[in-house]
């Protein structure tokens, strides 16, 4: 691997940056950055480059030719095989370049620019009726040029196939930086345009002689399967019309840099429907495929017992699993196409009456409903990051997962390859592709031990051979990368493979795009992301993480999937959604901070400046804990980690106020509220607030109320109700705005409860954990322990208003008081309004006004993270008015962020990116739900609307 010194690298910079619109970066952070994908692999680069356009392309090829540097195009760095990864030049086209560029409806092809996510194109083509067929899993973060680099496909092979059979033309660089256009071409025309001295005449005339030459050896040595990924796609040269574009399909970037394509569409179909089958075995269900395909279903998907227990321990999957019956040990979720719903009906019959005849399966659970095929379809999308989320060192590792084997071979395939494993003692994880004869098979492997290593080395050359058997091959969608490419020689012959070396020659004479992928491969052990020399620092800890076997394991937990760089959907990751920058994802986070405790990065990197730009836009909102396949809570890894950089730097005056927020309110005395609230509120203040602490000039600091919650409670009298209920007021609720705790109180009153309220001083700690002072957490966290828990010893509910705060007893409690039985037994207790409300039954038998208001609710991160919006949506419906999620992200004012001044850009940006449009989009006698108190704030400073708690709305539906 080549290694660059400091110099040439600075040499590389200064000539390249003033030919670029866009960027270049060589800093080691944004190496470190960019060192890994989604795979086992890890390898720094030397530069990455952001590109504004086809010219600031063009120029990274020239000057990296110049530089003798290798170059390696990237998408959304989502491949699995290692092909993302290496030592030149990386070229993210993600950032910027990922426009749709036309789109032909009558020709039904969309021309657009190679960072584009597909889910981006999707839903600029659903209005039109289109889509593209090929959908891989990761299709919420894979870009069209890494899939046409890849060849991907996804759950609808059987109809779609894969990107080579949809791709028209494309506009590419060639490794001399010369421009060119691939396109259909006939036989005659290769031989016109072979004549010259340039490049792309070499290309012309290599694939002439390709049809001339060597035509025999491609078609005889070229594996059978349909489903075929492996090295270059050698038998499309010998089509009748020649596309050069395919032979860049699969390529994964080494014979040209793709600037922009042009992909065929296909017609969304009108509907679909599930029929998810039950089996008790992996082999039942295998068997079964068959059968099934007589059916003619779209796809058939398989997710093994593995995956769905894991499923069950993501509280965001768990929440989506209600179509399983039963402990299967594998579902083959098969799915139909249909104009009108009893035709659909009439397709699930014909598969139960198959399954029946031919005495497959034990069960059979039908999807029609929307709601019920996403849930299913977010299970298995996600399959393989949950299959990923295994703790500890031993990961279902991604090196033989890309076979294909025709349907009628796969059951004794599978077979024969977990009798391989077994005999290794290998455990082995499944799932995917069944209708095309795909199953990723995940042997779980210990990168960081040398045995291990070694044996996984040994399990896929065994693969390969049983692929040979049975007549499929190695790769069929997520590429050769280091994973698989040293096995293109034998699996495809001598003969074969020199035939590719000629072709890489030839569109890459000096072997600089992407080198060491498809042909000339390195050993697949080489370059791991965790080898056996891997080592991490030991750091001291304030909170517990052995249920993760260790802080520096928690951060490992991230395997570089991606799910985090989503946009169109979800929480995760706010940051990412509005600034597009790898750094500011959770998958970038984690490999900052492991690359530091690894060693990756310069000695005191963990506690260095730039450390703490990558974790600042961090907003805590904890939607990875929940929406990362592999749940890594980043929350609390930061909170955990600037605990540490507190330790090593000065705490400035504003962190220290904003941590020490709840028990400044205690301890404040009416008139001081009411002063500071006229203080604050003062132009000339909010000025001089910004030039002194940070606290943006732009943001008015919440009021704090004349009288508390807790003081105006006390001076009321009370009577005793049927049940007990304990509401727990937070600070905000509490001192700021009182009204919601009020509205809550009466509406318990109202319905039958005798209210109790703990002491003021029972505080979460949740500004402490937030702000990284974690002995602070831990002192207020025991206080509200010792008060708190005599009610939960009771059998009481504690019911919070405020999110963030009662599920803090919920989430992080426990990693302050592991083994305490008095933290379990709180945890327990505690729900939120809105959770206590829909469970239980005498809400349900209320009276209410008549004409309920329909309600649009938005979720608080942390709700939605450890509850879900379920149980919100329930108590909001029980007045009988429709209610509305918002499918948005954090609202951006996430406690004390929205506040900070160098944030308030990014804090009004992920407001605005889905929530703020929203919300003015809603009707003006639509009622605004929120929570959360921050989120209550947000919306009102963007859109000028009020945002009601739901117990101040439940409150104004009750009937007199």
């Amino acid at each position: 691997m080549p290694a660059y010194s400091d110099a040439l690298l600075a040499d590389f910079t200064a000539e390249l940056r003033p030919r670029l619109q866009g960027e270049v970066r060589a800093d080691p952070m944004t190496r470190a950055l960019y060192a890994t994908d989604a795979s086992m692999y890890q390898v720094m680069p030397a530069a990455v480059v952001l590109p504004r356009s086809a010219e600031d392309v063009q120029a990274a090829l020239e000057a990296a030719r110049r530089f003798r540097m290798p170059v390696l195009p990237r998408g959304g760095g989502s491949g699995l095989a290692g092909q993302a990864v290496g030592a030149g030049v990386v070229i993210d086209f993600s950032r910027h370049l990922n426009q749709v560029l036309a789109l032909d409806l009558e020709a039904r092809t969309a021309q657009v620019q190679p960072g584009l996510v597909l889910d981006v194109l999707s839903a600029a083509l659903s209005t039109h009726g289109l889509m593209v067929g090929p959908d891989p899993a990761s299709s919420n973060r894979a870009t069209l040029g890494g899939m046409m680099a890849n060849n991907a496909t996804g759950t609808h092979s059987i109809l779609y196939g894969n990107v080579i059979n949809h791709i028209r033309e494309a506009n590419v660089l060639l490794a001399d930086g010369s421009a060119a256009r691939l396109a259909p071409l006939r036989p005659a025309d290769l031989e016109a345009r072979g004549r010259g001295p340039a490049l792309e005449h070499a290309v012309y005339r290599m694939l002439a002689r390709l049809r001339a030459e060597h035509a025999d050896v491609i078609r005889r040595d070229t594996p059978r399967h349909w489903r075929r990924n492996s090295g270059y796609r050698l038998e499309y040269a010998l089509e009748e019309t020649v596309n050069p574009a395919q032979l860049l399909c699969g390529s994964e970037g080494t014979l040209g840099v793709i600037t922009d394509l042009t992909i065929g569409l296909v017609p969304q179909p009108r509907r679909t429907a599930l029929g998810v089958a039950h089996f008790r075995t992996r082999r039942e269900s295998l068997l079964a495929v068959t059968d099934m395909l007589e059916t003619r279903p779209s796809a058939i998907e398989l997710l093994d017992g593995h995956a769905l227990r894991m499923a069950r321990l993501a509280p965001a999957f768990a929440r989506m699993m209600g179509f399983v019956q039963g402990e299967p040990e594998a579902l083959l979720i098969t799915e139909y196409y249909g104009d009108t719903e009893a035709e659909l009906r009439a397709r699930l019959d014909d598969l139960e009456r198959v399954l029946t005849a031919k005495g497959h399966g034990y069960a059979l659970v039908r999807a029609l409903a929307p709601p019920e095929i996403k849930n299913v379809w977010n299970v298995r999308k996600e399959g393989l990051g949950l299959i990923m989320s295994v703790k500890g060192d031993c990961k279902p590792l991604a090196f033989i997962e890309d076979a294909s084997v025709p349907v009628e071979h796969l059951a004794d395939y599978i077979d024969a390859l977990v009798d391989m494993l077994e005999r290794t003692g290998t455990p082995v994880a499944m799932y995917a592709h069944a209708s095309a004869g795909t199953l990723h098979v995940r042997p779980f492997i210990n990168t960081k031990d040398a045995a291990d290593v070694a044996k996984m080395r040994d399990i896929a050359a065994g693969s390969m051979e049983l692929v040979r058997r049975y007549g499929g091959a190695v790769s069929s969608e997520h590429g050769d990368g280091l994973a698989r490419s040293w096995l293109n020689e034998a699996l495809l012959g001598p003969e074969l493979y020199r035939l590719h070396r000629e072709v890489k020659a030839t569109f890459d004479p000096d072997h600089l795009l992407n080198p060491g992928k498809i042909v000339d491969a390195p050993p697949m052990t080489e370059q791991l992301r965790m080898g056996p020399g891997y080592a991490v620092q030991p750091v001291a800890l304030a909170m517990d993480w052995s249920e993760h076997g260790g802080f520096a394991a928690a951060v490992e937990l991230c395997n570089g999937n991606g799910a985090c760089r989503k946009t169109q959907s979800g929480t995760m990751c706010p940051s990412y959604m509005v600034t597009r920058e790898e750094e500011h994802s959770t998958r970038g986070r984690a490999n900052a901070l492991r690359a530091a405790l690894s060693g990756a990065l310069p000695p005191g990197a963990l506690t260095d400046a730039r450390m703490f730009e990558v974790m600042a836009l961090c907003v805590q909102c904890k939607g990875c804990k929940t929406e990362c396949p592999s749940n890594v809570d980043l929350s609390r890894i930061k909170s955990e980690w600037l605990d540490k950089y507190w330790k090593a730097h000065p705490m400035p005056a504003r962190t220290r106020l904003f941590a020490y927020m709840a028990a400044l309110a205690r301890t404040a005395p009416p008139r001081l509220s009411a002063a500071s609230n006229w203080f604050t509120r003062r132009g000339a203040v909010r000025g001089a607030l910004q030039r002194t602490l940070g606290i943006s000039a732009r943001r008015t600091l919440p009021a704090f109320a004349p009288v508390p919650f807790t003081d105006w409670f006390a001076a009321r009298s009370w009577p005793e109700g049927a049940r007990t209920v304990v509401l727990f007021a937070d600070t905000f609720n509490n001192y700021n705005k009182p009204e919601t705790a009020q509205a809550a109180a009466e509406f318990f009153h109202r319905t039958g409860h005798t209210v109790l309220v703990p002491s003021a001083r029972a505080c979460c700690g949740r500004t402490f954990i937030s702000k990284g002072l974690l002995a602070e957490a831990r002192r207020t966290l025991a206080e509200a322990l010792g008060l708190l828990y005599p009610y939960a010893e009771q059998g009481l509910p504690i019911v919070g208003l405020e999110p963030s705060c009662i599920l803090t007893f919920r989430d992080e409690l426990a990693a302050f008081f592991p083994g305490d039985p008095r933290a379990a037994r709180l945890a327990a207790a505690t729900f939120t309004f809105e959770e206590y409300v829909a469970r239980e039954e005498v809400f349900a038998g209320l009276r209410w006004k008549p004409a309920p208001p329909d309600v649009l609710l938005h979720g608080h991160c942390h709700q939605k993270a450890l509850v879900g919006t379920g149980p919100a949506e329930r108590a909001l419906a029980l007045p009988g008015g429709n209610v509305a999620v918002v499918d948005a992200g954090c609202c951006g004012m996430a406690g004390a962020f929205g506040y900070e001044a160098e944030h308030y850009d990014v804090s009004i940006a992920m407001a605005e990116h889905r929530l703020a449009p929203a919300v003015r989009a809603a009707d003006a006698r639509t009622v605004i739900a929120a929570a959360g108190f921050s989120c209550r704030s947000q919306i009102a400073d963007t859109t000028g609307r009020t945002a009601l708690h739901p117990a101040e709305i439940l409150l104004g539906a009750l009937a007199e």
